[in-house]
């Protein structure tokens, strides 16, 4: 019974968690429109291969990762600039009409395995993300992690992680394939529009925790 509610919550955590759209997320979607399904799903076990490691280890150390300001710090401002290189990169990219084949073609070569490997690598933001909910699920007593029960909460975790980013893809290319002159504008326009709107986010949620509180002390 304990190893069966390990695996719903963290089934439903990092389904619900997937959802979202991130960038992850958008590189699998442009990955499964040029390349089909085969490639969607080994770049999704690279993510989740990476997952792995980051659900395990803030599992084990989630209280001292919280309580590590100059890390979260680091993270936070990382995570800014990683947001502006992600759109001028996008832009960049799918703007350039006269080279579009050839990005294509050097975009291709490498595994989508190793592409979902080495973009969760950079994806420093879910060490808070699941440093916090693993805290909070331990403190509730939502999930226990003695001997093998952590590996099942593990094991939720990685299956609802595959399955919410597989469904959120597969339906963005269907609608994507509905709309034909909307899509059109996706990769070269919304997506670097939509990173320049989270490193806006992220820059506000940076001012806020470290610039303005320290004003107000002051």
């Amino acid at each position: 019974m304990k190893s069966l509610k390990n695996i719903l919550v963290g089934f439903l955590v990092s389904f619900l968690g997937s959802i979202p759209l991130g960038y992850l997320n958008l590189v699998g979607l442009e990955i499964y429109t040029k390349s089909g399904l085969h490639d969607l799903v080994f770049f999704l076990f690279g993510v989740v291969l990476v997952e792995t490691f980051v659900i395990y280890f803030t599992l084990l150390f989630a209280k001292q990762l919280i309580n590590n300001k100059k890390l979260m710090k680091i993270i936070d401002f990382f995570a800014v600039g990683f947001m502006f290189v992600l759109a001028f990169v996008f832009y960049f990219n799918f703007n350039q009409e006269i080279k579009s084949n050839e990005i294509l073609r050097d975009y291709l070569i490498y595994s989508p395995f190793v592409i979902g490997i080495i973009l969760n690598c950079f994806n420093f933001l879910q060490l808070p993300f699941w440093a916090s909910w693993n805290l909070y699920l331990l403190n509730g007593k939502y999930i226990r992690i003695e001997r093998k029960l952590k590996y099942y909460y593990i094991a939720g975790t990685l299956i609802g992680v595959f399955l919410g980013m597989f469904s959120l893809i597969v339906i963005l290319q269907a609608f994507f394939q509905k709309t034909n002159q909307f899509s059109k504008y996706v990769m070269p326009v919304f997506i670097p529009l939509f990173f320049i709107i989270l490193g806006s986010i992220q820059v506000f949620k940076v001012y806020k925790k470290y610039f303005k509180s320290a004003a107000l002390e002051t």
